[in-house]
């Protein structure tokens, strides 16, 4: 009971009867640019969560090393 490709012919010669050729070159065009922005910005998306992850190891590092250095300056002021 699916749709046989006669069907999907008769719709796609009624679309174009419609549209023209030309509209219908634009507008898959466009849908093209969407699609290939949307799939730049999910590669884009993942990659940022990968970078992401370690960011939070490296500034608690950097924020122990800040709290050494700032307890030893401490020190130093109050010799």
């Amino acid at each position: 009971m699916g749709i046989s490709i006669w069907q999907l012919l008769i719709v796609l010669v009624i679309v174009l009867l419609l549209f023209g050729t030309k509209k219908l070159r634009h507008i898959g065009k466009d849908l093209g640019g969407a699609v290939q922005g949307f799939r730049s910005s999910m590669k884009d998306g993942s990659s940022e969560e990968e970078e992401a992850e370690p960011a939070p190891v490296e500034k608690e590092e950097s924020t122990a090393a800040t709290a050494e250095s700032g307890s030893a300056g401490e020190k130093r002021d109050s010799a």
